[in-house]
């Protein structure tokens, strides 16, 4: 168990006992600190929440309209007991806070999901000072390590233009929140219109209102007749009645875990794109540098070779099982 500080590791979650908050927590608390909409991190059922002004909308429309929600735009400082909580952009999705707790001259930063790589649809990472930061470890490991972003929006505009000659129609599977909008943002211009779930179009009208230029998207009750057209959809609809509209469509996927052997025929595609909202190992490496912190807390992921590389390096680290992790 790490040593006390300004945050503890409970069963709800990070806990800050000097300030009365947790940060993403997994279960209903009194005063959450939200990183950012994707639902492993914003919960609903807790009595009041802050997130990041950006990520407003998004926050709204997870955790229930009604939900107490309030918002800071970046680098506001709250006061929150006897901590100085402040919020700063962590790259990750429209939104997505990293969170600075200071205290009698020690900060510390959650970083929430990041990613290092430039995205039109989000605010960029802001690198952090810290004595200690706590990193996700989605792709910890050296065999993950980006193409670049232009390189990957090329080869997917390519894949669209051999599908259009062919008279297919190009089905393109992607995170409703996150990673289809900054697809969006960099398949327009392409050889026919962009379609796209319901899911989906929900979210892009989140991320319009909140000043995020998209290119424009069709989407249901009417169907494409043209079978040039790319039709954006979460992974779940592949098998359901939406996407049977689409028959004989070629199909892919756009992750970051495309990058490993056969993941695109586990996934039932035909083509894969690596294409993460999420550091990749170069990424990882070079953000925990960024900080300085002598101390580095690990989670969301496996973190066994970050641990190695982190102990190499002289930073004392310790790993954070997920409290909703399975046993």
């Amino acid at each position: 168990m790490p040593p006390a500080g300004l945050l503890e590791p409970t069963a709800a979650g990070l806990y800050c006992p000097a300030g009365g908050f947790y940060i993403d927590p997994c279960r209903p608390v009194a005063r959450a600190l939200i990183t950012h909409a994707h639902a492993d991190h914003a919960r609903p059922g807790s009595g009041a929440y802050l997130g990041s002004r950006e990520g407003q909308r998004l926050l709204a429309r997870r955790l229930g309209y009604r939900a107490h929600l309030e918002s800071l735009d970046w680098g506001e400082v709250r006061t929150l007991g006897s901590v100085r909580v402040s919020l700063h952009p962590a790259g990750h999705i429209l939104g997505s806070a990293q969170v600075r707790l200071e205290r009698g001259g020690e900060v510390w930063v959650v970083s929430g999901d990041y990613k290092t790589e430039p995205d039109p649809t989000c605010s960029p990472f802001e690198p952090l000072r810290c004595d200690l930061f706590v990193t996700e470890a989605t792709f910890a490991r050296p065999v993950f390590r980006w193409p670049p972003q232009a390189e990957v929006l090329a080869e997917a505009l390519s894949w669209w233009r051999g599908n259009a000659e062919a008279g297919r129609w190009s089905v393109l599977l992607a995170y409703s929140l996150g990673k289809a909008q900054r697809l969006l943002a960099g398949l327009g211009g392409g050889p026919g219109p962009i379609w796209v779930h319901p899911a989906i179009h929900a979210v892009n009208q989140d991320y319009r209102q909140s000043g995020i230029r998209l290119p424009p998207a069709y989407h249901p009750p009417n169907t494409p007749r043209d079978s040039t057209a790319l039709v954006l959809a979460p992974p779940g609809a592949p098998g359901s009645e939406w996407l049977s509209r689409f028959p004989g469509a070629a199909r892919a996927f756009a992750s970051g875990w495309m990058l490993l052997a056969d993941e695109a025929g586990r996934r039932g595609v035909e083509r894969g794109f690596v294409l993460s909202d999420h550091a990749d190992w170069p990424g990882l490496q070079a953000a925990i540098r960024g900080t300085g912190a002598g101390r580095v807390w690990v989670t969301h992921g496996e973190g066994t070779e970050l641990l190695d590389w982190l102990a190499g390096e002289g930073i004392e680290a310790e790993y954070l099982a997920r409290p909703d992790a399975p046993g």
